[in-house]
Formats: structure tokens, C-alpha cells, sequence
């Protein structure tokens, strides 16, 4: 039986990772969160001072994941999304959340200065959603509220449903 692959991309702290576990665990789908994935493999090329975070290696990452996406049934969760290769996604789904929540969920992680400040601008300004429209086809790409449990409960109704329909036509 075939089985889509999604992607969840955005902003760090839009909730990518809360609704990717759930949503893996409702649909019966696997769950890769890339940050994890890379911290395992040491897939890292660098690190990066400004950010005090470790440089993502990003074709040893897709090198890792080919064989799994090839199969089908799988959902991503990263805040990038230009390196993956187009064929690997059936559906993208960007998570938006509102400044002011965004940025005390940030800050709870213990962002500060530059790295909080750049995180904030990248969502006014829907730096992933624009990376994503021009990645995917515009059909593929889809913005959903990520600010309060409701719209977690209904982006996973939603992205439930688009599953289901995709399994239906494609089985």
C-alpha cells in the first residue's frame, strides 16, 4: 500500500515537532525530525558561532534519508526545506504562529539576542512559507495556524483527512 510523504516545515518553536509526533502516531506513519536525525549521525559540517548551533550537512542528510522517502510514509519535520529533493514530498505543510507566542516560546528555549531576533524577523516575514512556494509546487504548499492547542487539533483533523483522501486515490 502506498503512503504519502509530508513535510512540516517553519519557524523554530511554530510546533512542528508536537504536531509531526501526533500526526505520525494517529495516520500510522513514520516520524523523522531532521535536527534529531543529524545530532545521531553527526551530520554536521561546521558550527556556527553567531547562532551557537552545529551547521547542518545537508546532502549527508539527504543521502540518509533516500531510501526511507522512497518508500513512502514518512513526515518530516525541519524549519528548512530547499535542500530536499522535490520528488520526496506529496504535500508540505507550513506552521505559522503569531510574534508575540512565538517569541515567548523561543524565549522558554532559551533564545536570546541575534538568534531570537533573526527566528522573529524569519516568521514576519514568512521566510519559510516563500522557501517552500519556491521549492514545491504551489499546490503541494500549505500555511496553518500553529497558536493554541484548537489549532493543533484542527490542523491534525485537517492533515488527517488530506491522508486518507491521498490513500484512497492512490491505493
Amino acid at each position: 500500500m502506498r503512503r504519502p510523504n509530508v513535510l512540516i516545515t517553519g519557524t523554530p518553536g511554530v510546533g512542528k515537532t508536537t504536531l509531526g509526533k501526533e500526526l505520525a502516531s494517529r495516520a500510522g506513519l513514520s516520524y523523522v525530525n531532521v535536527g534529531d536525525l543529524a545530532k545521531e549521525g553527526e551530520l554536521y559540517e561546521g558550527f556556527d558561532e553567531e547562532y551557537d548551533c552545529p551547521i547542518l550537512d545537508e546532502d549527508r542528510v539527504v543521502d540518509e534519508l533516500e531510501d526511507r522517502m522512497s518508500q513512502g510514509g514518512v513526515i518530516v519535520d525541519y524549519h528548512g526545506c530547499d535542500f530536499f529533493p522535490e520528488r520526496w514530498f506529496h504535500i508540505v505543510f507550513v506552521l505559522r504562529t503569531d510574534n508575540s507566542c512565538l517569541y515567548d516560546r523561543l524565549e522558554s528555549r532559551g533564545y536570546t539576542g541575534k538568534k531570537l531576533q533573526d527566528n522573529i524577523q524569519c516568521e514576519i516575514f514568512q521566510t519559510l512559507y516563500e522557501e517552500a512556494v519556491l521549492s514545491y509546487k504551489k499546490e503541494i504548499v500549505h500555511q496553518l495556524p500553529s497558536n493554541t492547542p484548537e489549532d493543533l487539533e484542527r490542523n491534525l483533523d485537517q492533515i488527517m483527512q488530506w491522508i486518507e483522501q491521498w490513500m484512497k486515490d492512490n491505493n
